[in-house]
């Protein structure tokens, strides 16, 4: 019986790296890494294999991250008596080891499933098992090759928690939630149930109403990329704004993941009318064609925003387009209670000096952003109080600079608005 000889990975090997990766999982013993990853590392990283004869029969695959070392995959075929009946494992880990010697590590570990119950190899090179620790992993949404991409479109991955930080709003995040992001981030689940998945939504509301929030809180809560398309940016294109429309949707493509959103849409959807036509309706024939094609793509979703729904093309809006057509109001008593609670400072929260109530019975009709305005204009008459009463322990502000504040702020929706925002939700909203 001969002895398999070590020696370091060849790019023929990797036959015999996909043989062991196999006969691994069918034992029940799935390596904790990707085979993508240990292909990797065995190309970039360190490996070494055991081979006997033209068979490879064993491999330890190893990678560098600052003074750690990990192995990412080590795997021995002990279907092969000289295998089964040697320390070729040990040796293994030993001839890795002097391989990422020169690194200067201070530190080699391993990770391997709770299947995994032979440990002698280890064991015999050194090794000592920790107890009562715990591996977690999170799954990154963008891939490397994907950033390319996203830079290019001028798209990011949204930090987590936009979707929490949405304050109040309950019954549309609960619609959005079960309507979008259930059959999105869980198509097995919606499959089952005959659901088909979303693939284009409109979201109409007056200005201010948070349309944009929300686009960005879907992104958030999908953990999808988010591409925000501006039609005044790609106007200036040489192959005008229908050719620059086109080739930026085919670029999205390229993107596993990606919720694409496109504001105040009417700029580009308005009614097709008048002789001769206008510049625009050639625009507006792009994106009609743009929509069914981007429709076909999984992992997709396209979120429309617009101020003025009725200034929309008819054929913009029919059943095969949009999905869901969703109103976004003015915020409600919850929401407004939770827009007031995130701009109080911390001391003036804490001792209480604030009558919130107060403050969302006198802002029905403010659209987020006339909160805002409001609180930071209340912040910025107190402060200019305190500077004149330096020794003043808490300068506010109190509830009455809020009151003020509010008093001064004129509303960006009119009741006329809000009044065909109602009429509009009857005529048009899909649900």
């Amino acid at each position: 019986m001969t002895t398999p000889h070590i020696r370091d990975f060849h790019p023929d090997d990797l036959d015999g790296i996909l043989h062991l990766w196999e006969q691994a999982k069918a034992d029940g013993t799935e390596p904790v890494y990707a085979l993508s990853e240990v292909i990797a590392s065995c190309q970039i990283d360190h490996a070494v294999v055991a081979v006997d004869g033209d068979r490879v029969v064993g491999a330890a695959v190893g990678r560098a991250a600052h003074a750690q070392g990990w192995i990412v995959f080590f795997a021995t075929d002990r279907s092969v008596p000289a295998v089964r009946d040697s320390d070729l494992g040990a040796r293994m880990l030993a001839a890795l080891e002097r391989h990422m010697a020169p690194l200067g590590l201070a530190k080699l570990s391993a990770l391997m499933p709770e299947s995994q119950t032979r440990l002698d190899d280890f064991e015999a090179q050194g090794f000592e098992l920790k107890k009562n620790l715990r591996y977690v992993e999170r799954e990154l949404p963008v891939q490397r090759e994907e950033l390319v991409v996203l830079r290019e479109l001028g798209g990011r991955l949204l930090s987590r928690g936009l979707w929490e930080a949405v304050g109040g709003m309950q019954n549309e995040k609960e619609m959005l939630e079960l309507r979008l992001v259930t059959p999105l981030a869980r198509p097995d689940l919606a499959e089952r149930f005959g659901v088909v998945p979303p693939r284009a939504v409109m979201l109409f509301g007056p200005p201010g109403t948070g349309k944009t929030t929300f686009a960005k809180a879907i992104a958030s809560r999908l953990e999808w990329s988010f591409v925000e398309v501006f039609p005044s940016r790609l106007a200036g294109d040489p192959k005008g704004l229908a050719g620059a429309l086109r080739e930026t949707f085919q670029k999205i493509s390229e993107l596993e993941h990606a919720v694409v959103f496109i504001d105040e849409v009417e700029e580009i959807a308005s009614h097709r009318q008048g002789e001769p036509p206008s510049p625009l309706q050639g625009v507006t024939n792009e994106l009609l064609k743009l929509i069914p094609e981007f429709r076909e793509q999984s992992g997709r979703l396209l979120i429309c925003a617009t101020n003025f729904i009725r200034s929309l093309d008819t054929a913009f809006l029919r059943h095969g387009r949009f999905d869901y057509v969703v109103p976004i109001g003015l915020p409600d008593t919850g929401a407004r209670r939770a827009i007031w609670s995130g701009y109080l400072p911390t001391d003036v929260a804490a001792a209480g000096l604030v009558d919130v109530d107060a403050l969302v019975a006198h802002t029905d009709g403010f659209t987020p952003a006339d909160i805002e305005f409001a609180a930071r204009k209340a912040s910025q008459a107190a402060l200019e109080r305190a500077l004149h009463s330096p020794t003043a322990e808490i300068a506010g502000p109190f509830t009455a600079d809020y009151l003020e504040a509010v008093r001064s702020t004129r509303r960006t929706v009119s009741d006329e608005v809000a009044s065909e925002f109602l009429e509009d939700i009857d005529r048009i909203a899909r649900l």
